[in-house]
């Protein structure tokens, strides 16, 4: 453990047992500093797509190593960022022509609101409440979640938001103040408030409200992107082109922070790509790496519907065998979300206080894997949601035993074992 690490987090993870260190990773697998090995069911947030040290990613970066070849390149050009480029603009939905490259999912919210200001010539943003875009600050003004913005401000000015889903809603704001509405910034399915999607055709109408205003649609696809959902991008289940397509997360490979933001041909400016600068964007090794990224979830995607139908399965099977313990399970693709109730009469005054803390799901994590040897990840706040977002090359039978954990440490709940998490 960082012995810098602030105090009051060093307690908590403690008494949570999520104080270990792990020391190497492979595939799905995570070890600890003892050897033991555990199953990696929440990827780094989903940034593990192809699991830990990806063997084809990892010879290939290797191999440009070894060749000598240069990761920064600036301002001349960068060849595995410009064909990096190309690969995910023919990968996009159509009409998305042009590409920056960004070192997170939240500095890729952040050229998008750029963008999108610049191109419109108007300054207001409107979002989702109960959205999550990052934690640099035009993002975390973006989002709708207080629990990862409240105590920061004040906030940026000019941004606003609508209830998630409710088309009608969206309607009624763009005819009243669309003319001062530079974009409006979605996610397909939300995915760190425990995987809530918008009811079918919602994408859509957005789409054709954003078209009759003239906002630009911009698609935050950094967690639902890449596969996670089942498609490439989630919102081609809709048929959904936006002015502004956002990834990240999976995209460097799981070796480099990496994120693109992609833009139709009638947004993009050239004030926008003259002025907007980054120090360590457009990595060529890192845009190789992404380049690989790709080609390997080409290969993946035929199989994930099935590895879908069986996580949506078990996660229903689990919630009909623990209803006292499981509020709801939501699952789309393999970005899952078990929303638990607070903490079951009987179960003591240790799980009540967790509760009261915010804290309730993350000892129940602590105790999936410090029982079960399995990771999970769980919120913050009050939600008591465990979001399960295993890496897509993960094989049924071990979201079968993922899900076997879960099951093994809600059934000692309900028997009343407060003894979590140790």
């Amino acid at each position: 453990m960082t012995p810098a690490l602030n105090p009051t987090i060093k307690a908590m993870l403690a008494a949570l047992g999520s104080d270990r260190t792990f020391v190497r990773g492979a595939g799905t697998r995570l070890y600890d500093h003892a050897g033991r090995e555990y199953l990696d069911c929440w990827a780094q947030y989903g940034v593990l797509a192809l699991g830990h040290n990806p063997p084809a990613v990892v010879a290939a970066v290797r191999d440009a190593l070894t060749a000598g070849a240069p990761a920064f390149l600036q301002p001349y050009r960068a060849p595995h960022a410009e064909a990096l480029a190309e690969e995910l603009v023919r990968r996009a939905p159509p009409g998305l022509a042009r590409c920056v490259f960004t070192n997170s999912g939240a500095e890729t919210v952040e050229a998008a609101i750029k963008l999108t200001r610049v191109a419109t010539g108007r300054t207001r943003v409107l979002s989702t409440e109960g959205a999550y875009h990052g934690s640099t600050y035009a993002a975390m003004a973006a989002s709708g979640q207080p629990d990862y913005r409240d105590g920061f401000g004040p906030l940026p000015a000019g941004f606003d938001s609508v209830p998630y889903g409710d088309a009608d809603a969206l309607d009624a704001r763009l005819a009243r103040d669309g003319a001062e509405i530079a974009a409006f910034i979605v996610e397909p399915i939300q995915g760190r408030r425990g995987a809530h999607a918008p009811p079918p055709g919602y994408l859509a109408r957005a789409r054709a409200a954003c078209t009759r205003h003239g906002v630009a649609l911009v698609a935050d696809e950094i967690q639902t992107g890449l596969g996670r959902t089942g498609t490439l991008f989630a919102c081609e289940r809709e048929a959904v082109a936006p002015d502004v397509l956002l990834v990240a997360k999976a995209l460097g490979g799981g070796l480099f922070p990496l994120g693109a933001c992609l833009a139709s041909e009638r947004l993009w400016t050239d004030d926008f790509a003259l002025r907007h600068l980054s120090t360590f964007a457009n990595n060529n090794l890192a845009c190789l790496a992404g380049i690989v990224t790709l080609r390997e979830l080409d290969a993946l995607l035929p199989g994930l519907p099935d590895k879908a139908g069986r996580l949506n399965g078990t996660l229903v099977e689990l919630a009909a065998r623990h209803p006292a313990t499981v509020r709801a399970v939501r699952a789309h693709g393999l970005l899952a979300a078990i929303e638990l109730h607070p903490p079951p009469p009987g179960t003591g005054a240790t799980l009540a206080a967790l509760q009261q803390r915010g804290l309730y799901a993350s000892a129940v994590a602590a105790a999936i894997a410090e029982r079960e040897a399995v990771l999970v990840l769980p919120a913050v706040g009050e939600a008591n949601i465990l979001r399960f977002i295993p890496p897509l090359i993960m094989e049924t039978s071990e979201i079968d035993r993922g899900v076997g954990a879960i099951d093994a440490v809600l059934a000692r709940l309900e028997r009343g074992d407060s003894a979590l998490p140790g």
